[in-house]
């Protein structure tokens, strides 16, 4: 448990520059998506409602505001392993919470609006921007924040305050 926790506080900052562009894409896809279940019923508690989530409009709210500071965190380049970690089990819950009944057409959410509306090939284009959150998160996991990040400026402070002690 000890190895498990170092690796997650203590992610990699080395990496390349550019995974800034990962993480504002990521970062803001979530930061929006969570304001939406604020602002609009049908994104959150009604969605949660026909879902038959237990206590939606709690769970709406919980769940938006993970999404809205877990975004912020994830732009910022801080504890990104922890949030991109937290988004892959929440983006995995949602495909399994929602796409999986329109496989069988019975899926409490509206059908989508053009063919195909049941079966393999309409989960497969439904899931796709989940399928994208899933491995930038993936990414960021592996990879860490970069060096354009909080963990990075954090990780070399910490260095600079070993040497100096």
């Amino acid at each position: 448990m000890k190895k498990v926790m170092h690796w997650f506080l203590n992610p990699p900052v080395t990496g390349q520059t550019t995974i800034l562009i990962i993480r504002l894409m990521t970062g803001t896809v979530f930061l929006w998506e969570g304001v939406l279940k604020f602002v609009y019923v049908n994104q959150g508690v009604g969605r949660f409602t026909k879902l038959g989530f237990p206590f939606p409009q709690t769970t709406a709210h919980i769940i938006a505001s993970g999404e809205i500071l877990g975004g912020l965190l994830l732009i910022f380049g801080l504890f990104t392993r922890i949030t991109a970690f937290y988004f892959i089990v929440q983006m995995i819950v949602a495909v399994l919470s929602t796409k999986i009944d329109l496989y069988f057409g019975r899926s409490p959410l509206p059908m989508p609006p053009a063919l195909p509306k049941t079966g393999i090939w309409a989960v497969l284009h439904e899931t796709r921007s989940d399928y994208a959150q899933i491995l930038t998160c993936l990414f960021l996991l592996l990879e860490g924040a970069g060096r354009r990040s909080l963990d990075f400026m954090i990780s070399t402070a910490k260095k600079v305050y070993q040497i100096a002690s």
